[in-house]
């Protein structure tokens, strides 16, 4: 096993530069949490401060009554001050907060703190004007702009609730969402460009109105900003009215007094995939939010004044919050924003945005990484990438070919790999390794950041010790952990605290091995890891059904060389249909349309019947072999019908 040690350079620049040191303050962090959070809650401004007692009240055994987790309850802040407004008044207003990169090289914009408060208020001035106030939920549909990060801001400043939605999900989609969260307003642009492909971001968000229309659901009024230079036509609708961004702003005025909050009132609601097939609202409130984000963004990426970050996370997923947007600015950061694809216009794009900007830390996914690595090393090779320091990977685990690459390829074997492993649920970063510190093995997550205690469980529940492979669990609740799923009190209990009482499940497979790392090894429900994306097979199952040919759908994840995982769908046509490649281009069609070009399935297998238990469960793990033609089923006792699997596998081999 390759374990790489810090080096003296890289320890001596480390907030926590040995691992007795980290093994000190975690130990501390676990036996004394109200202390060690107080610490850390007191680095920040509070209208009221939280007291010690009382700074965590939790109840995560569902048997002992409602799930229930509450962190520093009497205290009262507001965390778009403290992102903006703390540094302006502390004489840092003329530092750059963000450069944004566009989808062309040309297209560059730059604003300091100072700048990027004025242009919050202006907007949150202008949510107030049109009756947008404390507790209502605002949707965004953005591409990754500076504007998108100012309408999340400007949420925050005056206690709106932010439904960031990523603008790559289709009009059905965002819809869902804009009802579920009962939003009364939706920010979009005009549209964005991909590369070569424009995104017409309005016309979906036109759609996804029109869907609400019909389902008897009408937010107050949507506003647009123009992106592009495409034209842009706002619709008449008596329901909902239509406003242009840039009209409103004109004689918006650049001060707007903060609404100064609770601790635990709701910061923002972000979707994630749920294994019933409707996305989850994960509700996620200030306090805790603000004072975990912006420690894990200190300590994970080892935040020195004068660093400059490049996270490619788009805004719309929980990377995009935390660490482009909330942990980044509560520590002052500078932050770079790319707005396109790692390829255009060229495949050394991303490379060529790190130097130019000198960037100290760049975090990606791994697929992001597979696809720069089959197009050749000379790429990376013919930039400098000398400022870079700390090389980091979020959204799913990588293989070990894949991280040596990126460490020796792009790190010049000389820059820390931060793997890190969190969900949309548990805000930050959960089990990473810390710059300077920790020892790493490719592959591993390695160990559990501070206030975080991990645990491995069996089927039955029983905690394995020592080397062990089982279900991943947490035994505490961490202050950035979701509170509940927007307006679904017994989903959150049962989707994370009923498998396992007493502990929060994370629905991911884990092995520990000998020196107490933490290898993930993927999913364990009914969701997929698509480029590190978690979709619902549920709900492309759902879509698929509703096509008149299919009879019965089940979709399941297969291994993809850059994606990490695809879907691999099998469908039982209905008697008088025929399956064909028109019903296959039809069936992919539906899916794109109704979820988005991420949940486009990889491959559509028409099957006769379904392998299923004699209660009618369907049995995904025969449907996962099949998918990658592995005959070894293990125990089919159980299966309904015993001629079953020959006959699929002759079917499935065939396809």
């Amino acid at each position: 096993m390759v374990v790489i040690h810090p080096t003296q350079e890289q320890s001596q620049k480390s907030f926590i530069g040995t691992m007795e040191k980290y093994h000190n303050v975690y130990e501390k962090s676990i036996k004394e949490p109200e202390l060690f959070w107080y610490e850390v809650a007191n680095k920040f401004h509070w209208e009221k401060y939280p007291q010690i007692d009382g700074f965590l009240r939790y109840n995560f055994d569902i048997r002992k009554g409602p799930i229930s987790i509450k962190w520093m309850e009497d205290g009262v802040t507001n965390i778009c001050f403290n992102c903006v407004d703390k540094w302006v008044e502390s004489g840092f207003g003329d530092r750059v907060a963000y450069v944004w990169n566009g989808n062309e090289c040309h297209e560059k914009k730059v604003i300091t703190y100072s700048q990027l408060k004025d242009y919050v208020c202006k907007f949150a001035n202008a949510l107030l004007s049109k009756g947008i106030k404390k507790g209502d939920h605002v949707a965004i549909y953005m591409p990754v702009t500076i504007e998108l990060v100012v309408a999340m801001l400007a949420c925050a400043r005056i206690g709106a609730i932010h439904v960031v939605v990523f603008a790559g999900f289709s009009a059905n989609a965002l819809a869902d969402r804009i009802m579920d969260s009962k939003c009364v307003a939706v920010i979009t642009a005009n549209g964005v460009y991909r590369g070569h492909k424009y995104i017409p971001l309005h016309q979906i968000v036109e759609e996804s109105l029109e869907i609400c229309e019909k389902k008897n659901y009408a937010p107050k009024f949507c506003i647009i900003y123009n992106h592009t230079e495409n034209s842009l036509h706002c619709k008449k609708n008596n329901k909902v009215g239509r406003f242009y961004w840039h009209e409103l702003l004109a004689n918006s005025s650049k001060d707007c007094d903060v609404v100064w909050i609770n601790s635990e009132d709701p910061l923002f609601v972000l979707y994630t995939s749920g294994s019933t097939g409707k996305p989850k609202g994960m509700i996620h409130t200030t306090g805790g939010y603000m004072i975990f984000s912006a420690a894990v963004f200190k300590y994970v990426f080892n935040y020195n004044e004068g660093d400059v970050f490049f996270c490619t996370a788009d805004l719309g997923w929980i990377t995009g919050h935390t660490h482009n947007v909330y942990g980044a600015l509560l520590n002052g950061a500078k932050v770079i924003l790319f707005d396109g694809v790692p390829t255009h216009p060229t495949p050394s794009r991303l490379w060529q945005i790190i130097d130019e900007h000198e960037v100290h830390t760049f975090y990606t996914a791994p697929t992001a990484i597979r696809t720069l690595m089959k197009l050749g090393d000379e790429h990376v090779t013919s930039c400098s990438l000398k400022s870079l320091r700390i090389l980091a990977l979020v959204g799913e685990p990588i293989d070990p070919e894949s991280w040596k690459w990126f460490y020796k390829v792009v790190g010049s074997s000389r820059c820390v790999i931060v793997d890190t492993f969190f969900q949309t649920e548990t805000a930050a970063p959960m089990i990473t390794p810390l710059p300077g510190c920790t020892p790493l093995k490719p592959g591993s997550a390695t160990l559990p950041f501070f206030g975080v205690e991990p645990a491995i469980l069996n089927s039955d529940g029983e905690e394995l010790y020592g080397p062990a492979e089982g279900f991943l669990v947490f035994k505490r609740p961490w202050p950035g952990i979701a509170r509940n799923i927007l307006g679904d009190n017994d989903r959150f209990a049962d989707a994370y605290f009923k498998k396992f009482p007493n502990y929060y499940f994370t629905g991911d497979g884990c092995r520990r091995d000998e020196d107490g790392y933490y290898w993930i090894t993927g999913r364990i429900d009914d969701t997929v890891n698509v480029s590190g994306h978690l979709l619902s097979t549920a709900e492309v199952e759902a879509v698929l059904i509703e096509n008149a040919a299919i009879a019965e759908a089940a979709v399941v994840g297969v291994p993809h060389e850059i994606k990490g995982q695809c879907l691999y769908c099998y469908v039982v046509l209905k008697n008088e249909f025929t399956f064909d490649e028109e019903l296959t281009n039809q069936l992919k069609h539906e899916v794109r349309t109704k979820i988005g070009p991420l949940a486009d399935p990889e491959t559509i297998v028409g099957v006769l019947s379904l392998p299923k238990t004699r209660s009618g469960k369907i049995v995904r793990r025969i449907l996962r072999k099949l998918a990658v033609k592995d005959t070894d089923f293990g125990d089919i006792s159980t299966l309904a019908e015993d001629n079953f699997v020959k006959e699929l596998l002759q079917q499935a081999v065939a396809a």
